[in-house]
C-alpha cells in the first residue's frame, strides 16, 4: 500500500513526498482536528514556505492540514524530515470570539459570523439557540456548547475537516472476523473522571447544585470538583453539572480491533467484531513503518450518546 503526501507552498504550489520511513495518523470523537506524525527520508526539497500538507493512504486521502512544525536533519549524507500537521479544523481552538451572551445562534451563523477558515465545512444546521460566550473561550468551545444544548452530543471531525453534530448519512460498513484482525481488545481510561460535582448558586453559595457520578463512587475514586456558577446553562443550571460529568466520562470505556492496511475507516463509519455488532467508530488511529501498516479502530461507551 503506497503512503505519501502533497505538500503546499504559501504561493500554492505543491510537490510530492513518497520516501515514508514511518506515520503515525489519528482521529478521536474528542479531538477536533485530525492528526499527523510522519517521518520522510532522501528528501532534498525546500520546506521554507511550505504551510500545508496532505496524507495519501493507497486510494485514500484522510488528512489535510497546517504543518504545525518540520524539522530538517542530515546526517552522514542522508536527510530525515519529521513534519506534525493537524487539520484545518484546529483553527477553530486556536480563534476567540468575543464575550458575552448571544441569542439566536445556529451552527450556520456561528461559522458564518466570525471567521473564514480555509478548507473547513461543516454540517448545515439553522436551529438556532443560545451561547454565553466566556472570557478566552475558543470558537471550538463556543460550538461544542451549542451543539451540546441544540442536540446533547459533542461535535466531531469527518472527513477532511468537516464539523458534524449528528451520525454520518452515508457510513462505510466494516464488518471483520477474528481471523482478520491483527488483535483486538479494551481500554478503560479512569484518569479524568470525577466523582463529585459543586457549583455556586448566583450569590455564590454552594450545596443547591450538586451531582454525584455513582459509576465513579463505586469504583472507589474520589474527587470533588467546584466552580463558580456556569452563565452557559442559566435555563437549566444543573446540566452544567451533567454536561462535566459526561465530558469528565469521554472515551471512558473503549473497545478496539487492529487489522493490516488501512481501508477508509472514519468516525461514524460503522463496524462490527467481537461483541461489537454495528456501532459508529470513534476513534482511528493508522500507523505505518517499513513493517507495514496497521489501522485501530475503536467504538466508546461513555455518556455522550453515539447513535445509529
Amino acid at each position: 500500500m503506497n503512503v505519501g503526501i502533497e505538500v503546499t507552498n504559501k504561493n500554492g504550489t505543491t510537490f510530492q513526498e513518497n520516501k515514508v520511513l514511518s506515520f503515525e495518523f489519528r482521529k478521536d470523537a474528542y479531538l477536533p482536528y485530525s492528526l499527523l506524525r510522519i517521518r520522510l527520508t532522501g528528501s532534498s526539497a525546500d520546506y521554507s514556505d511550505a504551510t500545508a500538507v496532505k496524507l495519501r493512504i493507497g486510494g485514500f486521502t484522510p488528512h489535510y492540514g497546517l504543518i504545525d512544525s518540520i524539522t530538517t536533519e542530515t546526517s552522514g549524507g542522508n536527510t530525515v524530515v519529521n513534519i506534525v500537521s493537524r487539520g484545518f479544523t484546529s483553527l477553530l481552538c486556536q480563534n476567540q470570539i468575543e464575550p458575552g451572551l448571544k441569542t439566536g445562534v445556529s451552527v450556520n451563523s456561528l461559522m458564518n459570523s466570525f471567521y473564514n477558515f480555509p478548507n473547513v465545512t461543516w454540517e448545515h444546521s439553522s436551529d438556532t439557540g443560545y451561547i454565553y460566550v466566556r472570557p478566552n473561550t475558543s470558537m471550538w468551545d463556543a460550538l461544542s456548547n451549542l451543539a451540546y444544548k441544540l442536540y446533547g452530543v459533542y461535535p466531531y471531525i469527518r472527513g477532511q475537516n468537516q464539523i458534524r453534530t449528528s451520525p454520518a448519512l452515508t457510513p462505510r460498513t466494516f464488518v471483520y472476523t477474528d481471523d482478520q484482525l491483527i488483535a483486538k481488545g479494551s481500554r478503560l481510561l479512569g484518569r479524568r473522571l470525577i466523582s463529585n460535582f459543586h457549583m455556586a448558586d448566583i450569590n455564590g453559595d454552594y450545596g443547591y447544585y450538586e451531582l454525584t457520578d455513582t459509576d465513579v463512587t463505586d469504583m472507589g475514586i474520589v474527587r470533588h470538583s467546584f466552580f463558580d456558577l456556569d452563565m452557559r446553562f442559566l435555563r437549566d443550571p444543573q446540566d452544567a453539572l451533567v454536561y462535566r460529568d459526561k465530558f469528565a466520562c469521554r472515551a471512558w470505556k473503549q473497545v478496539f480491533c487492529k487489522r493490516s492496511g488501512y481501508h477508509g475507516e472514519d468516525l461514524s463509519d460503522i463496524i462490527s467484531f467481537g461483541s461489537v455488532c454495528a456501532e459508529r467508530i470513534s476513534a482511528v488511529t493508522v500507523t505505518g513503518n517499513s513493517s507495514g501498516i496497521i489501522t485501530e479502530s475503536s467504538v466508546y461507551h461513555d455518556k455522550f450518546p453515539h447513535t445509529q
